[in-house]
């Protein structure tokens, strides 16, 4: 079997159109030099990837199930030919990467001081749900996940995830609330005070092995809001108490400069981690491992103390 990239381009742009003619155009070919490629194609194949009348072209069953395979090893071959390219040159190139939510907060902060070492490497953020990250790997959107710890990472075989950093489940509240008087907080403690939270999947990520009555007072908490500058102004304001990872610099000096207090919770101290994704079968590129090794080595200088608290 000897299956061209020609072959490949011309089945897509025929499938795409719906005619040899308007392929054809697109290709700056005869229309019987589009329809030849397409006949060797399946002969290589031995099927019919188009079913043919004097008056309609459409795809055949076996044409609509190999087009997305064709679309992606297009695909592959482009990022082929862009990797290479970048290959003369450590300091030059395109790094396109993938974050999810309280990764995404920290990262703009990350890439101005990758800039000022790379000032030729640009840097292009798509910040995305958690669920959607490894989509974005798996389809070769992006070169670079950063996100939270994933469950079904174990079934990707194609996926690498390498710890980037971790950061302790911390509880937010005024300098004058009752609890801020004592040396250590439990999750036990927040039995005493109704609770704000973020929903989503961060709600799966604190309640996981706690014991039954927080984990259901957590899930069952008064107030639910989609950001954690929203459930920290409410704290701030007297509504409850919140659940904070202390993720960012600004986020912890905000909280101290408006009376509020962040402090981790013990019994049990859990951990939210965080790691960068890749397809494991996918080189990267001199400039995507530039990156890489900053990112590992600018969260190891940023939260190394907070790694080893509670």
């Amino acid at each position: 079997m000897n299956i061209s990239i020609r072959q490949l381009n011309a089945f897509i742009k025929v499938a795409d159109n719906g005619s040899f003619t308007r392929a054809s155009d697109q290709m700056y070919l005869t229309q019987s030099a589009v329809s030849g490629l397409i006949k060797e194609l399946e002969l290589s194949l031995g099927v019919v990837l188009f079913d043919r009348t004097t008056r309609q072209l459409s795809l055949s069953v076996v044409g609509h199930h190999l087009l997305p395979q064709a679309r992606r090893i297009l695909n592959e071959m482009q990022l082929f030919e862009n990797e290479a390219s970048s290959l003369t040159s450590l300091a030059q190139g395109n790094v396109r990467l993938a974050v999810s939510q309280f990764a995404a907060s920290s990262m703009p902060a990350v890439i101005a001081q990758f800039s000022k070492h790379y000032p030729d490497i640009s840097v292009s953020l798509l910040d995305c749900s958690a669920e959607n990250l490894l989509k974005h790997i798996q389809g070769i959107e992006v070169d670079l996940g950063v996100g939270t710890e994933l469950k079904f990472i174990d079934n990707e075989d194609d996926i690498k995830a390498d710890l980037l950093y971790q950061l302790p489940f911390c509880v937010v509240m005024p300098d004058d609330h009752p609890l801020a008087k004592k040396a250590d907080i439990t999750w036990q403690d927040l039995l005493l005070s109704p609770l704000i939270t973020l929903q989503g999947p961060f709600l799966e990520q604190v309640t996981a092995e706690l014991a039954d009555d927080v984990a259901s007072h957590v899930q069952q908490a008064r107030y639910k809001v989609n950001f954690m500058s929203t459930a920290l102004e409410m704290t701030r304001q007297g509504f409850g108490i919140t659940l904070c990872l202390p993720y960012m610099p600004e986020v912890i000096n905000w909280v101290s400069a408006n009376g509020l207090q962040m402090r981790p919770l013990a019994q049990p101290s859990k951990m939210r981690q965080f790691f960068i994704y890749q397809r494991s079968s996918r080189a990267l590129s001199p400039a995507t491992i530039a990156f890489k090794e900053f990112l590992q080595r600018y969260f190891s200088d940023h939260f190394d103390d907070l790694q080893h608290s509670s």
